[in-house]
């Protein structure tokens, strides 16, 4: 690709100034550093090029050479295009001031007390992880409630080195590789890139002698059993949230919490919408028609219930039992209600004495022989 004239690449004119070469570069460095850009290709080129300008913008030698000639009368002065800035920054003072405290601070550094800093936050205590638990109940457990035993496994403080991860009479020493900051840097002159370092993992310290129990990790798997209360009224998909019975934290750091995330099997008869339940009754054609007295079953302990059906009940009819349905999940004293579809059930046998008295109530009621359509929303 065709090089860029350097004036064009600083954004300045051909009379600018060493001060405002000098401003034009700061800008363009900062911008596109390679530590601010990780893993930007473009973004690095871009710096190497502005690099490049500067370095002969700034020489006035160079910089009268190139006037002078372009590109050719600059070849061979001394690293043009070879990307080692090292004589660029000769004056970096004048350019940046104090320019490592300038940009450790801008791209995240900040010296050796900021790496002893980051050390110790490094490696000081973490919290554990949460953990997920997916529990199975009855219809009948979700809308009373119950108490339901579970086991699990989890990561916990490993007794042996007491959650440190060393042997007990060793510890933790700051990592030789890094000298406690976490990153190692490969520099060309100012042209740096941090990557993590590579012996300690980014920890900042290493253990010379790793616990024999849980191999360095100040963790172990245990088998936890607790009591969970599922409380009354709640619903299939929610999520019960018990603090602390998470993974175990690191370096002594707190417990994560445990999620038991609910799935309410169906029952064979009752469905639920919100805080109501539904079900469907069969009654005979007369119990229909001249009303009557039936006993239900419902959920709470095999409790039967007297249901009034009134005479000349209509099959599909809705009958409403208040204060029959779900507690309320904060609130147990209230409750939904239970819906009754009522399903008016036709004989496909009768005997004969059934069809005479039916043939007889046919002709007392008069029966219409030329039924009109209704609509299907009236029914």
């Amino acid at each position: 690709m065709a090089k860029r004239d350097y004036y064009e690449v600083l954004g300045v004119s051909k009379g600018a100034s060493k001060d405002e070469i000098k401003k034009a570069y700061r800008q363009l460095a900062v911008r596109y550093h390679p530590d601010r850009n990780q893993g930007d290709k473009k973004a690095e080129e871009k710096f190497k090029e502005a690099t490049e300008a500067y370095e002969v913008l700034a020489d006035e030698k160079k910089r009268q050479t190139y006037d002078q000639f372009g590109f050719s009368g600059v070849e061979g002065m001394g690293g043009v295009g070879a990307h080692d800035f090292s004589s660029v920054f000769r004056d970096f003072e004048d350019i940046f001031g104090d320019f490592t405290g300038f940009f450790d601070s801008f791209f995240g550094g900040g010296g050796r007390s900021r790496n002893r800093r980051d050390s110790r936050s490094k490696s000081s205590a973490r919290r554990g992880s949460d953990l997920r638990y997916d529990l199975q109940i009855s219809f009948v457990d979700a809308v009373f409630g119950t108490k339901v035993e579970i086991e699990y496994i989890r990561n916990e403080s490993c007794s042996a080195c007491r959650g440190i991860g060393a042997d007990r009479g060793s510890g933790r020493s700051i990592c030789p590789t890094c000298s406690g900051s976490g990153q190692v840097r490969r520099s060309s002159g100012f042209f740096s890139i941090a990557s993590t370092c590579p012996t300690c993992n980014g920890e900042g310290e290493i253990i010379e002698h790793p616990c024999t129990v849980c191999n360095g990790q100040g963790l172990v798997k245990k088998e936890r059993r607790i009591k969970v209360t599922i409380p009354a009224g709640i619903e299939n998909g929610k999520r019960i949230s018990i603090p602390g019975q998470g993974d175990g934290g690191v370096n002594g750091g707190p417990s994560g919490d445990l999620y038991v995330y609910i799935h309410v099997l169906p029952h064979e008869y009752f469905e639920r919408n919100g805080y109501d339940i539904y079900c469907a009754i069969p009654i005979s054609m007369t119990q229909a028609s001249l009303g009557a007295e039936i006993l239900i079953s419902i959920l709470e302990n095999n409790k039967k219930l007297k249901v009034r059906v009134p005479p000349g009940t209509q099959n599909g009819k809705i009958l409403r039992l208040k204060n029959e349905g779900v507690p309320h999940l904060h609130n147990s004293s209230r409750r939904g209600d239970l819906y009754i579809k009522i399903q008016v059930h036709v004989p496909t046998k009768i005997s004969g004495r059934a069809r005479s008295l039916l043939q007889e109530l046919a002709e007392v009621t008069g029966e219409n022989n030329n039924p009109k359509p209704v609509r299907l929303s009236d029914l």
